[in-house]
């Protein structure tokens, strides 16, 4: 998907496709790296987001990455992101929307924006691969999440994760 498309622009029809509750990967590819555009990409649902100017097998990958069901941002933008949220003063307390996780869910929340897998989070929570699939599925469903890369960006954004926390 571009950004800048005519008749309905790549965020748009991000969220419309989003909307429809097919849940497909949608991959923004843009020359515009503009901190808005990622946000709004991701709120909108797209689960990855790189800039023309990546290499043929970069973009191979991110192909692949999201039709996985994973998510993939340019490093250019991931650095960004970075530095966003790392000028944000941290969150005292959980927003509203967190209230209706478990503090089980909110731990699985909590690895899954760090990074982790679900074969990992399974390993570090000592629980099996299933129990951590469920997790995940009760947690994107409460929060209304189209993937991972949504998931990360809802737990940044609330502060429940703080860049540079291990």
């Amino acid at each position: 998907m571009d950004i800048r498309m005519p008749n309905l622009d790549g965020i748009e029809a991000t969220r419309r496709i989003a909307a429809t509750g097919t849940s497909p990967s949608i991959l923004i590819l843009t020359t515009f790296d503009l901190d808005d555009y990622v946000y709004e990409a991701l709120r909108a649902g797209a689960g990855g987001f790189l800039l023309k100017d990546a290499r043929a097998e970069e973009l191979c990958e991110a192909v692949r990455l999201a039709a996985a069901g994973d998510a993939l941002l340019s490093p250019a933008i991931t650095r960004k992101l970075i530095e966003s949220y790392t000028r944000r003063p941290p969150a005292s307390t959980h927003p509203a929307q967190l209230a209706e996780l478990t503090p089980r869910e909110l731990e699985v929340l909590t690895l899954v924006a760090r990074g982790l897998s679900n074969a990992d989070i399974a390993r570090e929570l000592v629980v099996g691969d299933a129990t951590v699939k469920t997790h995940v599925a009760r947690i994107f469903s409460k929060l209304d999440l189209h993937d991972r890369a949504h998931a990360v960006v809802v737990a940044y954004e609330s502060g429940l994760v703080q860049p540079g926390t291990a």
